[in-house]
């Protein structure tokens, strides 16, 4: 599904749709720009562009590849969207964009899928991700919890945080 959306701030076209494999590349340097996001390879993410397109959003303003929403659905939980990655470019942040990308991501997944549950890993520094989802959990009038899903140490030496799962939910399946 593509809409395109009156303009965040400045009067520009937005433009939320599915990714295409030739946004792999673009989905990486997105990626790459958004700290504290951990960057993986280009392969990576045009494997999730061809693998995982309908359950994944990317934003345009004027063309430009400007945020993404990268998830899938777990096979053993084919009632939950995990979303892995959210990136919103640093020129796009604090116009609601991130919210804008999960309602569509949401509707659209809801229409294909038996969805009761949204899940997400935070890191308790990313302050940002953690104010979205706790947000759009109010917003959706979901319940949110949280548990440590990958401890540190699960990541070796790599100096890596914690990853805590934010379940957000349930979803009536009539919804």
């Amino acid at each position: 599904m593509t809409r395109t959306l009156s303009a965040i701030e400045t009067g520009q076209l937005l433009t939320l749709r599915q990714p295409q494999r030739s946004d792999g590349a673009a989905l990486h340097n997105l990626i790459a720009a958004c700290p504290p996001l951990d960057l993986n390879s280009i392969y990576a993410y045009l494997l999730l562009c061809l693998h995982h397109a309908q359950t994944s959003v990317v934003a345009e303003v004027d063309g430009e590849l400007v945020g993404t929403i990268t998830a899938y659905i777990p096979p053993q939980q084919p009632d939950s969207l995990f979303v892995w990655q959210v990136a919103v470019a640093p020129q796009q942040r604090g116009q609601g964009l991130g919210r804008r990308m999960l309602q569509h991501l949401l509707a659209g997944c809801m229409e294909q899928h038996q969805l009761r549950w949204m899940e997400t890993t935070i890191s308790p520094s990313n302050e940002a991700s953690n104010q979205l989802f706790t947000r759009f959990a109010r917003q959706q009038d979901a319940g949110c919890s949280t548990t440590t899903l990958f401890a540190a140490n699960d990541f070796g030496e790599s100096g890596h945080e914690e990853e805590r799962l934010y379940k957000i939910g349930p979803w009536s399946r009539a919804a």
